[in-house]
């Protein structure tokens, strides 16, 4: 049996990875593991600095390329090639380990952005965009296989939690920093000049790979085919997503056509590659995944409209726009803190249920900026709190993902934890970009042309954030069945007690917050997931 169709009643016994009783020596920078914890992290901040720096430039880009109406494809393409990138790495490391995923991944990544940087068209944006997506989901998944193999269990949260850390320059200097490129020099040295920030980490972290975790997980067994129905099935779930979002911006009756084909490859593709009950939140690793997917779905494809939102609405400049979800960055990785604190693990499940609370909120509070008396701080307060939220659960997630995992099965599990991420937010995306557009979202570029600063069809923002919400509050009722049966969410005095012991916590100081996160606990801020 497939850990990725594991019978519902035995999701939450699938046994993790062997470890001695007791073993808690060691560290993420001790002489073993020092050069490759700073290699990947190394990675983790440089694709940290392009969600953060892109996602600044983008409103500015878009207008400049005339593609307002295709924004929300800038984001999707991404994705959508993310996510055959993520089922091709987790074959790719389980066979012969996450090295070749891992330098293929960056180097995608590295020449999609000098593709979107040179872009004449919107299309050939698009396509940048989609080739850096291919390379992060080659790159995502090997750094979960990495962390698997080279990281004791007991190491593995510290490590997470410097992958959150290495989140938080990023969120307070991307902004500010591609806004004021972005003004004086131009969007495309966003773009042109982050591969240059690739050497760095290929040079740190390739050889401390080679060293503890390259190879296949079980070097003594026989070496396992390519299993070429999950790889047709992947580009069946990247095809099926990209004719589904084609359907959503051409709102015409002949839209049903490429909707059709695309639901027709997408369902099988979605129910062969993800765990079976994902989809009714059977209790254990399916439940797991579905709320990677609600959690950064919902969350990254409102983020997305939050920089338009403000630049066209409230007559913020890019550089300030992108600043109003900076603050997020610190709480993301004070949440990814907290969760990994060892008294928190008891209330795994009370504090992503939480999390997710605080995640609806954050999103159904940011649209109240539609209204001119409304402070624009409104959606940075909003902002902090829904990554603290998000920090919590996406940490979780991983942390319970390696915990239910076989060895040998992290790869193709990973995988499917990111498939999960990355379709919901294909997904969701198509369904706000398809809602934006239809109530007049297109006119924002040209209100935008034409210096207006004042509100334009405020309803097609609503129309992103508020649906957005509710997904969210969906996903709290998932989290509550993040582990085998018996195991329930805990009474409204445990929510509320891990919900003091957070405000306790985030009285500290981001500093504070990030610099322990580096060095004791937490997890990945994704990739898209991200800010991933």
């Amino acid at each position: 049996m497939s850990a990725l169709e594991p019978r519902d009643a035995d999701v939450a016994s699938i046994p993790g990875p062997p470890a001695a009783p007791g073993d808690t020596k060691g560290s993420v920078l001790d002489p073993e593991h020092r050069a490759l914890s700073i290699g990947i992290v190394s990675v983790v901040l440089l694709i940290a600095f392009e969600a953060t720096a892109v996602g600044t430039a983008m409103p500015v880009a878009a207008r400049e390329l005339d593609g307002i109406p295709l924004y929300a494809f800038a984001f999707s393409a991404y994705f959508t090639t993310s996510l055959f990138g993520m089922v091709l790495a987790g074959q790719w490391s389980d066979r012969s380990g996450p090295l070749a995923p891992l330098t293929a991944g960056i180097s995608a990544f590295a020449a999609g952005l000098l593709l979107s940087g040179t872009a004449g068209a919107m299309w050939q944006f698009i396509l940048g965009r989609a080739v850096q997506g291919l390379g992060g989901g080659l790159v995502i998944v090997a750094l979960y296989v990495i962390v698997s193999r080279a990281y004791a269990e007991h190491l593995r949260p510290a490590i997470m939690a410097a992958f959150a850390a290495a989140w938080v320059v990023p969120s307070v200097v991307g902004p500010l920093a591609a806004g004021t490129v972005t003004e004086h020099l131009g969007w495309r040295w966003v773009f042109v000049g982050i591969p240059a920030l690739v050497v760095f980490p290929l040079a740190l972290a390739l050889p401390a790979i080679r060293r503890t975790a390259s190879g296949p997980a079980d070097p003594a067994a026989p070496l396992a085919p390519w299993d070429r129905r999950r790889i047709m099935l992947a580009l069946g779930i990247s095809a099926g997503a990209a004719l589904l979002q084609y359907a959503g911006q051409e709102l015409r009756w002949l839209s049903l056509l490429p909707a059709a084909a695309g639901l027709a490859l997408l369902v099988p593709a979605v129910r062969g590659l993800l765990p079976r009950g994902t989809y009714r939140a059977a209790r254990g690793l399916p439940s797991v995944i579905l709320l990677r997917g609600v959690a950064a779905g919902s969350f990254i494809a409102a983020e997305s409209f939050v920089p338009l939102m403000l630049v066209s609405q409230r007559g913020l400049s890019p550089t300030l726009a992108g600043l109003s979800l900076a603050v997020g960055g610190l709480t993301w990785a004070l949440g990814s803190w907290i969760q990994a604190r060892p008294w928190t693990e008891p209330y795994r499940e009370q504090l992503t249920v939480l999390g997710m609370v605080l995640v609806a909120l954050a999103i159904a509070a940011a649209p109240s900026v539609l209204i001119a008396s409304v402070p624009v701080w409104v959606v940075a307060v909003a902002w902090a709190f829904g990554c603290l939220g998000m920090g919590a659960v996406i940490s979780s997630t991983s942390v319970l993902l390696m915990k239910l995992s076989a060895p040998e099965e992290v790869g193709a599990n990973s995988a499917a934890l990111q498939i999960s991420d990355g379709l919901s937010n294909v997904l969701l995306l198509a369904a706000g970009g398809a809602a934006f557009a239809a109530l007049g979202g297109g006119a924002v570029g040209h209100a935008m042309d034409a210096g207006s600063t004042t509100g334009s069809h405020p309803g097609a923002f609503a129309a992103v954030f508020l649906p957005m919400a509710g997904v969210a509050a969906a996903g709290a009722w998932v989290a509550t069945r993040l582990h085998g049966t018996g195991a329930g969410a805990g009474t409204v005095a445990e929510v509320a007690g891990v919900a003091g012991a957070m405000t306790d916590a985030g009285a500290q100081t981001g500093t504070q917050a990030g610099a322990q996160a580096g060095t004791q606990t937490g997890t990945q801020a994704g990739a898209g997931a991200g800010p991933a």
